[in-house]
């Protein structure tokens, strides 16, 4: 079990004039490398922050973080630099065509700040020596950047469900523990466990740390949660609801396997049964379609009831890059945590649900949770 940090909470500083650190889990992936690339774009005025609800009018004045304010690193197991994963990703037509040369400086500093993770295959080290190395990587991240906080964001691919009799953490819930015991506000924007997990129950209770998950809402489930509210408002009966997802790169490949697709498919289903009432027949299925690259179609079917019985059909196609669409939600979460975290805030805030399909309480319906985050920031205005 992680100890804590003896001093994890409230840290006043000005945002005007501070660093704060964003660490990654799963730095060099394309969630990652697109937000850090992104934030040195927008940083720079090479681009506007489209998809970052927090660079709109309702969050002037909150007291976040400046982009030009943010520091990155993270874990990785793999090997290949931020630079050249960049490239990679602007031949896919992820990032503009010139971004990686244009924000080259600051990837190769992001770069630099990213640390092995793990276990490897053959590590012989317990639990809580990962946990010891992970948070120790945080802690010389903040201590040699001068960083008022560090914000750690669960990006990594999605792992299977850990079986009720492991006797060891699942990876995710390795650097979620990690977190806590450095004393950073924690994210995890991955169907994966993190923090949810008997092991850690106490650990989180005790931290006096903001924090905000699970599984990031983008695509599929972004829409399922706009139009499942609209059924129940206007009394018309779902009787079935399926779908299937069409993508490549390297959630493709991860969601391959059909462990780690139910948990990913568990979030899905779970908006679609908080907001209807109950789970309509259907399922939705996962395709890795590796010439897809970091791109992805979604279909989705919903027969539904009329006045009289009357029987009809929904069909929805949303196509669209997964990483373009998670990155700037991925920056606004890294800012707010850290705003949270500065104003003495702790536990889940169940007011960032409007990123998440298994968030930490509160409403399903989108539109709701769009009101309960504009509450959020008025309530992180009047903390200055």
């Amino acid at each position: 079990m992680p100890s804590q940090d003896p001093q994890p909470g409230r840290q006043p500083v000005s945002t005007t004039s501070v660093r704060t650190g964003v660490w990654f889990i799963g730095a060099r992936g394309s969630v990652a490398t697109t937000a850090t690339a992104g934030c040195a774009a927008v940083a720079a005025g090479l681009h506007p922050g489209a998809g970052m609800v927090t660079e709109t009018a309702p969050f002037a004045d909150s007291g976040l973080t400046p982009v030009t304010s943010l520091v990155f690193g993270g874990h990785d197991t793999l090997d290949c630099p931020l630079p050249k994963r960049a490239e990679a990703l602007a031949a896919g037509g992820v990032l503009p065509h010139g971004l990686p040369s244009a924000v080259r400086s600051e990837l190769a500093a992001a770069d630099a700040e990213i640390r092995i993770g793990g276990p490897l295959p053959g590590d012989t080290r317990t639990d809580e020596e990962l946990i010891t190395a992970f948070a120790a990587d945080l802690t010389d991240f903040g201590r040699r950047n001068g960083l008022a906080r560090t914000v750690v964001v669960n990006v990594a691919s999605t792992e299977p469900a850990p079986d009720a009799d492991a006797t060891r953490l699942p990876a995710s819930s390795l650097y979620a523990a990690a977190a806590l015991r450095a004393g950073c506000p924690y994210v995890n924007f991955t169907p994966s466990t993190g923090l949810r997990t008997p092991a850690l129950k106490d650990a989180v209770a005790a931290c006096g740390l903001p924090h905000a998950g699970r599984d990031g809402k983008t695509g599929q489930t972004l829409l399922r949660s706009v139009l499942a509210p609209m059924f129940v408002q206007r009394a018309l009966p779902v009787r079935a609801w399926s779908g299937t997802n069409l993508l490549g790169g390297g959630d493709g490949a991860a969601l391959a396997d059909p462990a780690a697709a139910a948990a990913k498919n568990a979030g899905k289903e779970r908006v679609l049964a908080d907001t209807l009432g109950a789970a309509p027949e259907g399922e939705v299925h996962i395709d890795d379609v590796p010439a897809l690259g970091d791109w992805k179609t979604a279909w989705d079917h919903i027969a539904f009831d009329g006045f009289l019985g009357a029987r009809m059909v929904l069909q929805t196609t949303w196509q669209g890059c997964d990483s373009a669409l998670a990155a700037p939600l991925v920056l606004d979460l890294a800012r707010l945590l850290a705003r949270a975290h500065e104003t003495g805030l702790s536990g889940p805030l169940p007011e960032l649900g409007f990123y998440f399909k298994d968030p930490d309480g509160g409403p399903a319906a989108l539109s709701e949770q769009y009101l309960a985050l504009l509450a959020f920031a008025e309530r992180l205005r009047g903390e200055k």
